[in-house]
């Protein structure tokens, strides 16, 4: 029980890492407009982060198993850990980067050292989707911006009125865009660990408490601890110092990153498109800090493109295309330890 346990924990350490980093994004524009107090948007994140990844968590978690499906505990571990120190070492650097480029980078890193073929038709999908995504939530936050900008014009609204009005949407929104992260990243902190752990389904009598929702749970609670404790730093980086945004401009960012996620997450709306014969998009567990950087710019450019931190937006691309890399490396050379020094099986 006690190995279990350790092996567990590098799972919770790539969830204090996302919480850290990625987690604290969907209230980044919020806090760095400061119309939400930190401790605010930490609170309404602890609690529909850890909703999201128990009730809605299982969907994206398929797609990354098929990526490669690490065989043994102490594999999973190594891959979990190597992913947590790629997304520790960025967030010490301030830079909002992704588990999700992390924790594939780590399985990639896994498939390299046991031989196993990477799955280049899955890996396509999930780099498609990386790149897709802030290109929608732009996409949104364009859209967005002219409706609002439209009503705006044409109600007549006291400010005092329009600032009690945006804080309000920025909590409702808020806790969307956290509901649709836990949904969506939990796949990226216990994902590797569900294939291979057996619990036992836990009876609450209104419903059955699944073995991988309890997995979730963990991670989901591990992500909270990381946005309580260290998230602060990487929300004012993508909140103020990316482009100055108005109160108005932070309810825009929120709502166009929280769909684009809810979108890679939502198992219902997929099968839903796919009964009307509509085309949809694969569940994949896509990058918070993609989602919001995407919104940020697709913001800025409504607005003519003026004062946006282009130098800032290429060291955070940078850091994106680094993190899968650096996981990957890392992944593969703590799997040669793991079997050679601590005698553990990682195949």
């Amino acid at each position: 029980m006690i190995e279990v346990i350790i092996y567990l924990s590098s799972g919770l350490f790539l969830g204090w890492s996302l919480g850290a980093n990625d987690a604290a994004n969907i209230f980044g524009t919020a806090v760095g407009s400061r119309m939400l107090k930190f401790s605010t948007a930490a609170l309404i994140m602890t609690v529909f982060v850890i909703l999201g990844s128990v009730v809605s968590g299982a969907g994206a978690s398929n797609t990354l198993g098929a990526l490669g499906q690490v065989g043994t505990l102490p594999a999973a571990f190594v891959v979990a850990f190597a992913a947590a120190v790629a997304v520790s070492w960025m967030t010490k650097l301030s830079l909002p980067v992704s588990t999700s480029h992390s924790i594939v980078g780590g399985i990639i890193g896994w498939n390299l050292y046991s031989g196993f073929a990477t799955d280049l038709s899955v890996l396509r999908e999930i780099v498609g989707a990386w790149i897709f995504s802030p290109v929608l939530s732009a996409f949104f936050a364009v859209i967005l911006y002219f409706i609002f900008k439209k009503w705006l014009n044409n109600a007549k609204i006291h400010l005092l009125q329009l600032d009690f009005y945006t804080r309000w949407g920025l909590l409702i929104v808020g806790a969307f865009g956290a509901y649709s992260l836990g949904a969506n990243n939990i796949a990226n902190v216990m994902g590797v660990f569900t294939g291979i752990m057996n619990i036992p389904d836990y009876n609450l009598g209104i419903f059955t408490f699944s073995g991988a929702q309890q997995l979730f749970l963990l991670g989901g609670i591990a992500i909270s601890v990381g946005v309580v404790t260290y998230s602060k730093k990487v929300m004012l980086t993508v909140g103020s110092n990316i482009m100055d945004i108005s109160p108005v401009g932070a309810f825009i960012v929120v709502l166009a990153s929280s769909t684009t996620l809810f979108i890679f997450a939502s198992a219902s709306l997929k099968n839903f498109l796919i009964m009307l014969g509509l085309p949809s998009l694969p569940l994949v567990p896509v990058s918070s800090s993609q989602a919001v950087v995407g919104a940020v710019l697709g913001l800025g450019l409504a607005k003519g493109g003026r004062n946006i931190n282009f130098k800032l937006l290429g060291k955070i691309g940078a850091g994106w295309v680094l993190t899968p890399i650096t996981a990957a490396v890392i992944s593969f050379f703590l799997l040669f330890f793991m079997q050679n020094v601590f005698i553990r099986s990682v195949v």
